[in-house]
This record gives C-alpha cells, sequence and structure tokens, in this order.
C-alpha cells in the first residue's frame, strides 16, 4: 500500500511539473516587438522584428546576430519624413524617434520609473531638439488595428549623409529585458539633402509597401507634453522577463509540451 501511495505520489509530481512546463511556454507567448517598415530597416528582421534588444539599434543581441541589408534611404532637406512600424505583439507604451551623423551620437534610453511592474513609466520631451526628432508617438494601452505611421519634419536646414535614424518602443507594464531593459530599438541608415526623395537603395524597403493600408498616418505635433504612466490595466499580454522567444517560434513550443505532458500522462497512467 505504502509503494502504491509513493508511485501515485511520483506520478503526481511529473504531472504537475509538465503542467507547469506547459504554462511557462504559453506564457512565453506574451511579448512585445515592433518591425520598422519604412523607412528602410538597416539590419534583417524576423518577423516579430528581432533583433531589437540592445541600444541604439539592436545591433548587439547575443542570441540574433545582425545583418545588415545596405539600404539607405534618401531625404531632400525639410521634407517631412514618414516612419511606419508594426507592432507585432503588443504593450503598452509609446515610441521616440532621433537621428544622428552616427551610432555613438544617438541619444541615450531615457530613465524608467518602476510601477506594478520594473517598467512602470519613463518622461517624455515636450519639445524636442536634435538628436530627437519626436517624443511621445503613438501612445497607447491597447493593440493597433495594423502598421501604425507617423509624418514628422525634419528641421530646418539639417542635412547629412548617411546618418542614423532611430526608432525606440518604449513599454510599460513589463520585465527588464537583457539588454535594452523597458526599451526595443531599431535604424535606418537616411541620407538628408541629395539623392531622390524617399530612393531606398539595396534594402528591404519594400516590406513597406502596402502597409500603408491599415496604417493610419499621424502628423506628429511635439507643443503637448504628454507622461506616461504605469498602464498594466491595458496591457493585453505581460512579460515577467526578456523577449528571446518570437510568437510564432513560443507557439511550436507550446505544441510540443502539450504533447509531451500527454505522452507523460499516458505513459504514468495506474494501470488496471
Amino acid at each position: 500500500m505504502k509503494r502504491a501511495q509513493r508511485t501515485t505520489a511520483g506520478r503526481s509530481a511529473w504531472l504537475g511539473a509538465a503542467l507547469a512546463a506547459v504554462i511557462v511556454v504559453a506564457g512565453g507567448d506574451a511579448r512585445a516587438h515592433f518591425r520598422l517598415l519604412e523607412p528602410a530597416c538597416f539590419s534583417e528582421q524576423d518577423s516579430v522584428g528581432v533583433p531589437l534588444k540592445s541600444p541604439p539599434c539592436g545591433q548587439d543581441d547575443p542570441a540574433a546576430p545582425v545583418v545588415l541589408t545596405g539600404a539607405v534611404t534618401h531625404y531632400a532637406a525639410g521634407d517631412v519624413i514618414t516612419v511606419t512600424i508594426d507592432e507585432r505583439i503588443t504593450h503598452p507604451g509609446h515610441y521616440r524617434i532621433a537621428i544622428a551623423p552616427d551610432m555613438a551620437s544617438l541619444p541615450a534610453d531615457p530613465p524608467v520609473t518602476a510601477g506594478a511592474s520594473p517598467c512602470g513609466a519613463t518622461v517624455i520631451d515636450p519639445a524636442p531638439t536634435l538628436p530627437l526628432l519626436a517624443d511621445g508617438v503613438l501612445v497607447h494601452t491597447a493593440r493597433f488595428d495594423g502598421p501604425q505611421t507617423v509624418e514628422i519634419p525634419l528641421p530646418a536646414g539639417f542635412e547629412c549623409d548617411e546618418c542614423v535614424l532611430q526608432v525606440v518602443e518604449f513599454m510599460s507594464n513589463h520585465g527588464l529585458n537583457n539588454p535594452g531593459g523597458c526599451f526595443y530599438h531599431h535604424c535606418a541608415v537616411v541620407s538628408v539633402g541629395d539623392g531622390a526623395p524617399g530612393e531606398d537603395v539595396g534594402g528591404s524597403g519594400a516590406d513597406a509597401a502596402g502597409a500603408g493600408d491599415d496604417a493610419g498616418a499621424d502628423v506628429v505635433d511635439t507643443t503637448d507634453a504628454v507622461v506616461t504612466t504605469d498602464t498594466a490595466t491595458g496591457a493585453r499580454a505581460s512579460d515577467a522577463g526578456g523577449c528571446d522567444a518570437g510568437g510564432e517560434g513560443a507557439g511550436a513550443l507550446l505544441l510540443f509540451a502539450a504533447a509531451l505532458l500527454l505522452a507523460l500522462a499516458r505513459r504514468l497512467a495506474p494501470t488496471a
């Protein structure tokens, strides 16, 4: 009798561990990522935008080496540039956009105040100046209905040759990424003042084709100050840690874990 009880307890422990594995994998899909569609990203992106963790451009993500596209987008001086993002997995937050001669000259990620999660709130610059072009863009607490577009005027007289345009996402109600903290980063190589405006050379600018059908254009007005707060109640999904796994990969892992659980249940079930 005691042996039977021990065997039953052992089976229960194994089944409990397998069930926990399924729950962990299911939670792994609760990530926040975005793809930069326009201007053309300077690196290849997977279906959810990886690599994008490490500042300033996702160039040092340990698990996802950067593969350069060679894309350069050209603008005329004084252009209103179009930036289109596709937030593949939602988290409440907002975006900011900067431009600088090189990566080292891009601004550091702003400070974050913890709330219900380590990523509670951050400041938004109400009157951005170079290298910032816009801050507090696309503030949201719910899922977008498709790719989102903003139009940003370049400062008068600004010109550069193959400089770096950076798009950063701040996520509240989120665990700390390693690297990257509460932020995701994408960059594009752009030239202002030479070449044909809007021309994409040698890269993935085609990724943005057709995105405008679902994207709501938003001309950025930076006159109103906005400070993000801890928007935990608006989260579609939470994340207790980093964001290594994309949605598609996590789904496959979930199916594998479920199959493993079923196999363990059959093997460990008491026999008549």
